[in-house]
């Protein structure tokens, strides 16, 4: 197997993260990776926010200032608490362009299979990551504290660090469950 198949077969979801963060030199070479990702007519519909330290408790006070009133204190905490989960979360967000050929959902497409080789790139660098979408991703409060764009939205959260503890492999689906010929 080559070392991308053997990365690939190997990638988890991370829960437990902790200190450090990837350094510069790595982050830019992961973001060089998710600059890869197949983009129809080059748009290049794809930007990212890297969100560390002080940044953290600001984006939790966002998304806390984006929940509804009915909110109990317990979800409030939960959603302030989130962002500390990891000691860096990478917003990663899709960026609509007007274009003939290539539909805002080819476009938003593009922009999380570049999420999903940032994550590649970074757990083959040695991190651990968890890639979270939700509420939060799709909340229109918490894009426009971001800075977000009409033509933007947010493809997730990538959660970012050096594994904390291992956990159990997820058993995976038998190909079979999931492949098959056509026609029949």
């Amino acid at each position: 197997m080559t070392n991308v198949i053997d990365a690939l077969l190997n990638r988890s979801s991370e829960p437990r993260l902790q200190a450090p963060a990837p350094d510069p030199e790595t982050l830019d070479k992961a973001f060089a990776c998710a600059a890869r990702a197949p983009d129809h007519a080059l748009l290049r519909p794809w930007r990212y926010l890297v969100i560390e330290g002080g940044g953290l408790e600001r984006l939790g006070e966002l998304f806390v200032s984006s929940c509804s009133d009915a909110a109990t204190e317990q979800e409030v905490e939960k959603l302030r608490r989130a962002p500390q989960r990891a000691p860096m979360v990478i917003v990663g967000i899709a960026c609509h362009q007007s274009h003939p050929k290539v539909p805002e959902l080819e476009q938003t497409m593009s922009a999380a299979v570049g999420m999903g080789y940032l994550l590649m790139a970074l757990q083959s660098a040695g991190y651990g990551g968890m890639w979270r979408t939700g509420a939060m991703a799709h909340n229109e409060s918490v894009a426009r504290g971001l800075g977000l764009q009409d033509n933007e939205l947010i493809t997730g959260f990538l959660y970012v660090g050096s594994v904390a503890s291992e956990k159990p492999a997820v058993p995976r689906p038998d190909k079979d469950s999931y492949v098959s010929r056509w026609p029949v």
